[in-house]
């Protein structure tokens, strides 16, 4: 071991309690996440003298051996209520010992990139800013309750027991108020009550304890407030209780192997998506906000176990194209085909294909096949007007065949309409000798009908208006009959 260095008392009081690992306390501090993040980090430590002062030179040359551990204890910095001068940096080293602040006021950004350490607690404490990428921590990263004007920056970091952000008040220096991207967090990732002003990235993060937002405060307004692309979460990610952003939560392509569970208030209606989980992969999915997100919400070509929500709170605007699900759970069952049709760029066959076949599986049949008529309805207004009318036939007909009953209720109409009118007007006969006696119910019937049934039609010959009538009636059995068999034909054919 080298000479000690020229000490001040405050320093020596620590240099002293380094190899017991006892906490040095230097002025009274309150601790504790508390109502509003970071209300407990001090607010005048700039104004502390030297009695309180430390210089982080002093700190670095402990965490990396200055002083003989001895025997018997565990080493550790743990100070209280300190002034931290001077940058405290640490570049690639190896830092043995624990190092616990609480309740300091540090007048640089950290710096501990490339680094591997032991357990970091920093609480309760006002810092500008922290640059740890890259660092491998045996233990856990502690922020909680801290207030940081500037970003924490620890891309590619690894934590073995979890990062904590409860009740962390962050103030990003530029986009992001927090930098995790490909991090790996152990034991979860909290950030509880945190009050984040900037974004939140974990592009390609690996979360193999969950991921816990509850009461979070995310404000990035017109940005992206979380873009987490990519990233993979065991467990559950919870955006629940108080939770906000302002700004667009982006998860697009990440893999949720558990739950995720949003039930706070998003509102981004100046980005392109409010809330983006495209490409997504979850067991389940608890899509309930406090209020309907405002904003574009794209589910398109995500994979979901189970979808739980509620239609109080659908978004007006949701795409869903290319989503699947083997599940829906929540109130408004019969409602769900007004879900499929929120789509802001139009129509789009397979949310409808999905739902009818979800309904199908759950035996709702009936449900099933107002799907498909709703889907054809849809696809109908993006059609010429040929199409458009032969479609709206096809509709009123027989329902594009998923209601055939209405080839009958017609049916039933003209046929009654013809043997009134022909009733009240018999046509002459075209062989008086020969012709049977006239029936108006069985003329009307061969009339509808493409082929005769009772031979009426060719031995009478209708007169004046009433002619018009039975032509009218003979036109309109053949668009039931062919709107019947295009019906069938639809049904029956195999999905492409």
């Amino acid at each position: 071991m080298g000479r000690t260095p020229r000490l001040t008392e405050a320093e020596r009081k620590l240099w002293n309690a380094f190899p017991t690992g006892d906490f040095v306390e230097l002025g009274l501090v309150t601790c504790g996440i508390g109502p509003v993040a970071g209300e407990n980090a001090p607010k005048d430590g700039d104004t502390w003298g030297p009695e309180r002062s430390i210089r982080a030179k002093v700190i670095s040359s402990l965490l990396l051996g200055a002083r003989d551990a001895g025997g018997g204890s565990v080493p550790a910095v743990r100070l209280r209520g300190a002034r931290i001068t001077g940058r405290l940096t640490i570049t690639g080293g190896t830092i043995q010992h624990e190092l616990v602040l609480e309740g300091c006021y540090l007048d640089e950004p950290i710096q501990l990139t490339n680094c591997t350490t032991q357990t970091i607690r920093l609480t309760d404490c006002a810092f500008p800013g922290l640059s740890a990428g890259g660092m491998r921590v045996a233990g856990h990263l502690s922020l909680s309750g801290s207030h940081i004007t500037g970003t924490v920056r620890v891309g590619r970091a690894q934590f073995e027991r979890g990062l904590w952000l409860g009740g962390t008040r962050i103030v990003g220096d530029d986009e992001w108020a927090l930098y995790a991207k490909a991090a790996v967090v152990d034991s979860g990732m909290y950030l509880r009550n945190a009050d984040l002003t900037g974004g939140i990235e974990l592009v390609g993060a690996r979360l193999n304890a969950g991921f816990f937002l509850e009461d979070a405060k995310l404000r990035n307004p017109g940005k992206e407030a979380l873009t987490a692309d990519n990233m993979v979460v065991e467990d559950t990610l919870r955006c629940t209780r108080g939770f906000q952003a302002d700004g667009c939560l982006r998860l697009r392509g990440a893999r949720i192997n558990g739950t995720l569970e949003i039930r706070g208030i998003i509102r981004s209606p100046d980005t392109r998506y409010a809330l983006h989980l495209s490409h997504m992969e979850a067991r389940e999915l608890l899509l309930k906000p406090a209020e309907p997100i405002d904003g574009v919400v794209t589910l398109a070509h995500s994979r979901v176990g189970t979808l739980h929500d509620d239609p109080d709170t659908w978004p007006e605007k949701l795409r869903l194209n290319g989503l699947t699900y083997e599940r829906l759970r929540g109130s408004g069952v019969k409602r769900r085909i007004e879900w499929v049709t929120r789509d802001p760029e139009g129509f789009r066959p397979q949310p409808y294909e999905q739902l009818a076949a979800w309904y199908l599986s759950d035996g709702n049949d009936a449900l099933a096949r107002r799907t498909q008529l709703a889907k054809l309805r849809a696809r109908r207004q993006t059609q010429g007007l040929g199409s458009r009318a032969w479609g709206r036939l096809l509709d009123v007909a027989v329902g594009y065949g998923y209601r055939p009953w209405l080839a009958g209720m017609w049916f039933a109409l003209l046929l009654a309409i013809g043997t009134v009118v022909f009733a009240l007007n018999p046509p002459r006969a075209l062989k008086p000798t020969e012709s049977p006696d006239f029936n108006a119910f069985g003329y009307t019937f061969d009339l509808l009908l493409p082929l005769p049934a009772f031979g009426q039609r060719e031995l009478f010959d209708p007169g004046g208006w009433t002619q018009w009538l039975a032509y009218a009636l003979i036109v309109s059995g053949w668009i039931l009959a062919t709107a019947l068999i295009a019906g069938a034909t639809r049904i029956l054919r195999r999905p492409q």
